[in-house]
């Protein structure tokens, strides 16, 4: 490797600032002697800045028979390096009020890091030392322990998930054998297993230099600032071997090839996906616009033609482009009754009505506006600032390009998107997946004529012979953790409060980082209101489905049209105890958004072809949630925890025979009766004066109050003792587990927050011992955590995790084992440190966004909450004691009196589970007791008629997140 130059010589290769009110981000960029680009966006809006080191280096860097790679060192980065401790990067992280991870794609790695200012040198110390000096850190027990982890990530995402493998299916149908892009970034479960340290160590070596990488800093910080430290921790690092950027040929089809496989669902899918082009290309943003006009919203022909015709349950377009190539893909699950072959036909009949249709100025408006709007947004944070210029920096080489993406989608015209259909669509072959239920191949669009051909594939050059690991020289003592200077001041965003006369009570915040304004309306009751009448559970949500419908002056697709020229968005939506009406927009568009949304709010249609096609989605969305282990854990365990004739204990969504009772009419009264201004609480955060914007919204006061009667919360469900209840989900090849019992509600400064302080650092933070026992140390889970979720009403303490099938009895044991652990020998004076530390510095991230400061003052109105409660908790924090900590755990983790819940394979977990020495019992995908198949006699006896277990109701019931 060529040796690095000595610090100082570091080059300015650009300065850019922002002329007038144009839409960019201002930079200074500069580039080390050793090849390190960096790029700095100063901003001292907050006292926070955000870190990201991103690598040029994803799966597409990868050979056959060793994928996964890139994501596998994701994780190995954060496994020690030689001055940092086995798991101490998110200790340290933690402990200094910030928050971080990594993410790996096809093509880049990026770690990062936002963290109070006064941090920053941490986290640059913390980049520099895995880059330059983590293989001696690299063990093959480390190495053992994240191999697992990966796989169980790989099983929770892809394996136990309903069509997790589509992605995979298609990338190897779709792409030549050997291509980077026909494996997916997660890797093949048998490269995992073949793969040893020295290949990862070579893998390292080969793409994780300093010339492959960008170091994007932005926040309360300068360009001087960050380019000196910089220089001290990266500047020695070794310059690694050269790095080009790939370009490969675009796939050829010569004819449609159909796949198919066997999975999990109700519903089967069906997905055309078409080889377009790269990222950046001048085709690209054209062929975004046909995607959206073929199926990208309520205009979208595919929605009109199978979504509202209820022909399909979800039927949409969409364009993702990577660094080598593009795909314009379309997938449509249909309704029983339906074919594959019949959607396969709807979606070429698609590309025929668009021929006909062409592209309307309509299209154009609605598509730049939205791009714009979406923009803006993304620009609200300075984490979202800093990761879009090191996107820009890694892949163009301009961290400036959003001035030609900008370019790119305002010039956009009819004549391009006619021009990219005929060029990359019309006509030309295709993959069609087609994912069936278990035991039913006949199902597929058409029979499979496609496999992979491995025969043309000539292997590439050896790229990882002769490199050799070359520690920095340093004039310092790295291994020293620098000093983290005075926490910033943090001040709670200062507020104003309103009421209307009708009883709607107000809060605001001014927010003029970008020139957006967000409104949040809650409406006490939500699901909770269906105890009134539970056979009709799942109205509230319904309701509120029906207000993103039509009005009585626009039908719905009149209003997606106009939001979306304005680039704003209204949202309604219902949950367990409120329904919400959430609006975005743009400062310039306000007025009109808000008659929009006077529209929706005051005037809905309530027409019966819209009721008629939400309520049948319903039914069969609730159907196809016995194929989601992760859902029928939830449902089950809601039922376990609140118990018979609980609102709670019936899902948000009803059941199918409570949605099956709903009639239009009852949407109607659920709206006349509880949709009041009485309950409602409004929040408006944004680029604008309480003065403004108070008359803009003088409409509400023409809202009628009216008196809501919200049920009482019934009496719980109590347990007398810990049994394990399982649900049988054949052959998952993960378990979900679910321990709790019913706890505390909601208390700002009550013993509901100190106990949040307490579950800390035992299942709360990333370091806390639950899931560095069962994911770091075991590898028996992806993640494992451990909360408290109370609201106005009593709610769980929750223990979670998905963990692999044949761990199952194992990761119990250790749940319970830590559970118990804390309980009895309560927190360590290292552990009531690092809590004080990470939650006392956290404020610096908690106000940043638009979006934050909104979920802060809603809460203050929900919950009542004086102004100082901030102050108080910080108070709380500060001075709560060890002994208080380890009376909260003995109190709140009633060990002996908890429900433990599993929904996995029972033929390999019930055996393991009866070890325990708990009572097993098991119960349906509804909860309901299952019952022992009887002795066979020995004399016939007349045959005695039982009741089927369908519809009979478990004793204990709950809820989750």
């Amino acid at each position: 490797m060529a040796s690095a130059q000595k610090p100082g010589q570091t080059k300015l290769v650009e300065k850019v600032t922002r002329k007038g009110s144009e839409l960019m981000i201002p930079y200074e960029k500069y580039v080390l002697p050793n090849g390190l680009t960096v790029v700095v966006h100063e901003d001292h809006s907050d006292p926070i800045v955000h870190v990201d080191v991103t690598y040029h280096v994803g799966s597409a860097r990868e050979e056959v028979g060793k994928s996964g790679f890139a994501h596998f060192f994701e994780h190995m980065m954060f496994q020690g390096s030689d001055n940092v401790g086995d798991e101490e990067h998110f200790k340290i992280v933690s402990e200094a009020g910030g928050d971080l991870n990594g993410t790996t794609n096809r093509d880049r790695t990026n770690y990062f890091e936002t963290v109070p200012s006064n941090q920053l040198e941490t986290a640059l110390w913390l980049e520099a030392d895995r880059m330059g000096f983590l293989l001696d850190a690299v063990t093959q027990k480390k190495f053992e322990v994240q191999r697992e982890t990966v796989k169980n990530e790989r099983g929770q995402n892809y394996d136990n998930r309903p069509y997790g493998l589509v992605y995979e299916k298609n990338a190897q149908a779709l792409y030549p054998f050997g291509h980077p892009y026909s494996w997916t970034t997660i890797g093949y479960i048998e490269d995992l297993n073949r793969v040893n340290v020295d290949d990862l160590k070579n893998f390292f070596l080969r793409w994780y230099g300093p010339n492959n990488a960008t170091l994007t800093v932005g926040g309360d910080v300068t360009p001087a600032q960050v380019v000196k430290l910089a220089e001290k921790y990266f500047g020695s690092i070794q310059r690694g071997p050269e790095v080009k950027n790939m370009k490969l040929a675009a796939p050829v089809l010569t004819q449609d090839r159909y796949i198919s496989y066997e999975d999990n669902i109700r519903f089967p899918m069906v997905q055309m996906t078409f080889p377009t082009v790269p990222n950046y290309h001048p085709d690209e943003v054209p062929l975004d616009v046909l995607s959206e006009i073929i199926g990208g919203g309520k205009n979208s022909i595919l929605y009109q033609n199978l979504t509202k015709a209820q022909k399909a349950v979800q039927a949409n377009a969409g364009h993702p482009c990577s660094e080598l190539a593009g795909e314009f893909t379309l997938t449509v699950l249909p309704l029983p009754g339906l074919t594959l072959a019949d959607m396969e036909k709807e979606m070429r009949n698609a590309f025929a009505e668009f021929e006909k249709r062409g592209v309307t100025d309509d299209d154009l408006e609605r598509f730049k506006s939205s791009y714009e709007a979406n923009i803006i947004n993304s620009l609200s944070s300075v984490a979202g600032k800093t990761s879009t210029l090191a996107s820009y920096q890694t892949f163009t080489g301009n961290p400036n390009f959003l001035a030609n993406q900008l370019k790119a989608h305002r010039a956009v015209t009819k004549a391009d998107v006619l021009r990219v259909y005929n060029q990359y669509i019309k006509g030309k072959p295709a993959v069609i997946l087609s994912v069936v239920p278990k035991g039913k191949p006949e199902m597929v669009a058409k029979a499979d004529n496609f496999n992979v051909d491995p025969s043309g594939y000539k292997a590439p050059a050896d790229q990882y012979a002769g490199l050799t690991y070359v520690k920095a020289k340093d004039t310092f003592d790295r291994s020293k953790r620098p000093s983290a200077g005075s926490n910033p001041t943090i001040n709670v965003p200062p507020f104003w409060k309103d009421n209307f006369s009708n009883g709607i009570k107000v809060i605001g915040a001014k927010s003029d980082e970008v020139p957006t304004v967000t409104m949040l309306f809650t409406l006490q009751g939500g699901h909770k209101l269906e105890a009134h009448d539970p056979s009709k559970a799942g109205l509230a949500s319904l309701t509120a489905a029906m207000l993103n419908e039509s009005s009585v002056k626009y039908t719905a697709e009149d209003i997606s049209t106009q939001l979306q020229k304005l680039g704003s968005s209204i949202n309604f939506g219902s949950g367990t105890e409120t329904m919400t009406v959430s609006v975005q927009s743009q400062v310039k568009n306000l007025d009109a958004t808000l008659a929009l949304l006077e529209e929706r709010m005051m005037h809905p249609r309530f027409d019966q072809a819209d009721f008629d096609r939400l309520k049948k989605q319903r039914l069969e969305a609730i159907k196809n949630q016995s194929t989601q282990p992760t859902v029928v854990a939830n449902n089950v365990y809601n039922k376990m925890l609140y118990g018979e004739g609980h609102i709670k204990a019936i899902p948000v969504m009803g059941t199918t025979a409570t949605v099956e009772s709903i009639a239009l009419d009852d949407v109607k009264k659920f709206y006349q009766t509880y949709f009041s201004p009485s309950v409602t609480n409004l929040v408006i955060v944004g680029d604008v004066e309480k003065a403004q914007v108070m008359p803009k919204l003088a409409f509400l006061n023409k809202w009628a109050a009216k008196p809501v009667n919200i049920p009482a919360e019934p009496k719980v469900a109590t347990i007398d003792k810990t049994k394990i209840y399982v649900v049988d989900k054949e052959k998952a090849a993960q378990s979900e587990i679910r321990i709790g019992y019913m706890a505390l509600p909601y208390d700002a400064t009550g013993d509901y927050y100190k106990a949040t302080l307490m579950n800390y650092v035992l299942g709360d933070a990333f370091n806390s011992r639950i899931n560095l026992n069962l994911r770091e140390d075991k590898g028996y889970s992806y993640g494992a955590w451990s909360y408290f979720s109370g609201t106005e009403a009593a709610g769980p303490f929750t223990a979670a995790a998905g963990v692999r099938s044949n761990v199952s009895d194992s990761s119990v044991v250790e749940f319970m084992k830590e559970i118990k652990r804390f309980r009895e020998e309560g927190i360590t004076n290292e552990e009531l440190a690092f809590m004080k530390s990470a939650i006392g510095q956290s404020d610096a991230l908690k106000y940043e966004t638009s979006f934050q400061k909104a979920y802060f003052l809603n809460n203050m109105l929900r919950y009542n909450l004086d102004a100082d409660y901030v102050a108080k908790q910080n108070e709380i924090l500060k001075n709560i004691t060890k002994e208080e900590i380890n009376a909260l755990a003995k109190k709140y983790l009633p060990v002996e009196k908890m429900s433990i819940m599993l929904v996995g394979d029972k033929a390999a977990i019930k055996p393991g589970l009866e070890k325990l020495g708990y009572e097993v019992v098991e119960l349906d995908p509804d909860g309901a007791p299952v019952l022992a198949k009887a002795d066979t006699p020995a004399v016939p006896e007349e045959p005695k008629k039982i009741e089927p277990v369908k519809g009979r109701k478990a004793k204990k019931e709950g809820r989750i997140f």
